[in-house]
């Protein structure tokens, strides 16, 4: 195996510039930890551009190399590890938990409040090789690519915590996807199908929300030259949406959306990109006995019946194009323009 490796190290917060090429020693696994070599790590808003910004996390300790959820191929294993074998393909969730706080002692693993993550904790994939925890890899279905399989692993158990086991979402319930053309939102709109609910997606362009009636949605509403609430009252007979699965938090938005739940409503949230500090009608909340659950991360189960639908074809990865790691600043530069329906992949192996 080769020795040295390219790796993309960001060592200071600024624009695309801060991101250099550098030829790196290739890491060695140490007990419990396997080495991957990187075929995909995927390109996101809040953990990569976010990031390198400094408008995500000031505290950060540099250098860092980004990326954070790769895909690849066992290339060595660490001391003690039983779970993964050299040669195996592997997708890696980002979030590694401390084991030992009360929620994960409690088995509440997608709330432990000490985890690490990978690509600001230790370094990320955007490099030819990195080191996990082995604990943190799944078995990659045959039929998926190693790109499907990063951006499965990156938002479909995040969708899945919400919808199933906060807001309960069951048949023939009505949910309203916020942001359904994005990276969480696609994957919220084919759950919420999944589940026999009637969806509702809501987007900022026409053909960004009717692009979701392709994948699962029934209905579709541009929220930017449409009345949210008008129209999803429109749509539901005056009903309401049962459940809403909001993860832009723009303030403009908000207040639609709110209000488009039914009595009893439920409203789950994981993302804030659109601002985060939003009106908050509190009278609505609790006369209309609505609850409100923000719920990043996932749990071992979510990730494996993630896995499990797309290799089943029952849910997909909506991927806009892949491109080599060399063309990272370019990959960066055109999720910040918008416009770009799924996800971006970077593949190491390429150019």
């Amino acid at each position: 195996m080769q020795t040295t490796m390219k790796a993309v190290v960001v060592r200071e917060f600024g624009d695309v510039d801060v991101m250099r090429m550098e030829q790196l020693p290739v890491p060695s696994p140490a007990a419990g930890e396997v080495l991957i070599k990187v075929h995909s790590v995927s390109v996101n808003q809040t953990l990569d551009i976010a990031v390198r910004q400094g408008r995500y996390r000031t505290n950060l300790r540099f250098p860092v190399v980004l990326g954070t959820d790769p895909a690849g191929v066992v290339a060595a294993t660490g001391d003690g590890v039983a779970s993964a074998r050299s040669g195996e393909r592997v997708a890696v969730v980002a979030s590694i938990r401390c084991g030992e706080c009360r929620f994960c002692r409690m088995g509440r693993e997608d709330s432990c409040f000490r985890s690490k993550h990978l690509g600001l904790d230790r370094w990320g994939g955007y490099a030819e090789y990195v080191t996990v925890p082995a604990e943190n890899v799944f078995p990659i279905p045959d039929n998926l690519s190693f790109g499907e399989a990063s951006v499965v692993t990156r938002h479909f158990p995040t969708a899945i915590n919400l919808l199933v086991n906060h807001a309960r979402l069951v048949k023939d319930e009505w949910v309203l996807i916020m942001g359904a053309a994005g990276a969480l939102g696609s994957c919220g709109v084919q759950i919420a199908r999944h589940l026999g609910a009637r969806v509702i997606a809501a987007a900022g362009t026409d053909s960004r929300a009717e692009g979701a009636l392709g994948y699962g949605a029934e209905f579709a509403v541009n929220y930017r030259e449409q009345d949210l609430e008008t129209e999803v009252l429109r749509i539901t007979d005056g009903h309401g949406v049962d459940v809403l699965f909001e993860n832009i938090a723009d303030p403009t938005l908000w207040p639609g959306a709110f209000n488009s739940l039914a009595f009893a409503g439920r409203l789950v949230t994981a993302g804030a990109h659109g601002g985060g500090t939003v009106p908050l009608d509190v009278k609505r909340l609790y006369l209309r006995r609505i609850r409100i659950t923000g719920q990043p991360g996932a749990t071992r189960k979510d990730v494996e019946l993630a896995l499990s639908l797309a290799g089943r074809g029952v849910v997909r990865a909506i991927i806009d194009r892949t491109m080599p790691l060399a063309r990272v600043k370019e990959a960066h530069e055109l999720l910040e323009r918008g416009g770009i329906v799924g996800k971006i992949v970077l593949d190491p192996t390429l150019g």
